[in-house]
């Protein structure tokens, strides 16, 4: 790239590009009050949920609040990345962001770093609300050490960009976002029972703990017990451990696959986007009432 008098103007790399884009859509998204209640929410019904389960887990001293706020705190992190991000791609694709970010140098690429520091950052903060929110009005689990800090810092963040970037291959390729609920829901719905998150993953049949094992909602929520409950709270778990090297692993290997999909299938939308076609699509939403004339 030159300026008028010929000179270089560096080009800023598609990662700082990305940074720069993200800060700005986590600063509106703060000054947006509806977009704020809906993450609040999330932490109320967390609240309740602990106040309302009791009994301790099977075989364990462990309360079993503790251990359904755990995969609480997991379903949280995969419902951001794998629900509510499709929902923006897919939104965003329909209001000509991609359609822009096609005619921009490394576009795609930056596009998808700044969801993932939008979606990290979002998540972040709800989790530390959420669990702070759980200790103090529903003696809720928190870690009980550096190690244990450290562990629920680490599994969050690569938890995260497990789920982010399959979240995006997920927004590249559903249709519009008034199908894109529906279609994710009832999949995440079903992990989410399966998973370990609500209930001890031991008490589920060998062939759906083997089937879910394939998912990064099982690890997210086995690491993020980990770093909450006591040792004492492993005697539940299938191994009778934590397996916090196989959690690295499996969700690495999610996050490096989501990177994989992502990227191609973000440029594959942009192509196909035209003026010609987001005309169209405006013509027939203000025609359905779906968005004004």
């Amino acid at each position: 790239m030159r300026q008028a008098d010929g000179a270089k103007v560096p080009r800023r790399s598609s990662w700082r590009v990305g940074l720069d884009r993200g800060g700005i859509e986590l600063r509106h998204l703060l000054r947006n009050p509806k977009e704020m209640f809906g993450h609040l929410s999330n932490v109320v019904v967390a609240v309740v949920v602990a106040a309302v389960v009791g009994g301790d887990v099977s075989g364990t001293s462990t309360p079993m609040s503790h251990l359904v706020l755990a995969g609480f705190a997991a379903y949280l992190l995969f419902q951001i990345g794998l629900v509510n991000l499709p929902q923006i791609l897919v939104t965003e694709r329909e209001e000509g962001v991609l359609l822009r970010m096609r005619a921009t140098p490394g576009g795609i690429p930056a596009y998808l770093v700044a969801k993932c520091l939008l979606v990290v950052a979002m998540a972040i903060g709800t989790l530390a609300l959420l669990l702070a929110a759980t200790a103090l009005l529903a003696d809720g689990p928190l870690p009980k050490d550096p190690a244990g800090w450290l562990t629920l810092l680490w599994v969050a963040t690569l938890g995260l960009l497990a789920v982010v970037p399959l979240g995006a291959a997920i927004g590249a390729v559903l249709p519009n976002p008034r199908e894109a609920l529906a279609l994710i829901m009832l999949p995440v719905m079903a992990l989410l029972f399966t998973s370990g998150a609500v209930s001890p993953i031991s008490s589920l049949p060998a062939p759906v703990q083997q089937v879910v094992s394939l998912f990064p909602l099982k690890w997210m929520a086995q690491g993020l017990r980990s770093a909450l409950l006591p040792d004492s709270a492993r005697a539940a778990e299938p191994a009778g451990s934590w397996e916090l090297p196989m959690v690295a692993l499996v969700l690495t290997a999610s996050a490096v696959i989501g990177f994989l999909l992502a990227i191609p299938l973000l440029r594959r939308a942009a192509r196909r986007e035209s003026g010609s076609r987001l005309t169209a699509r405006h013509r027939k939403a203000a025609q359905s009432g779906a968005a004004p004339a």
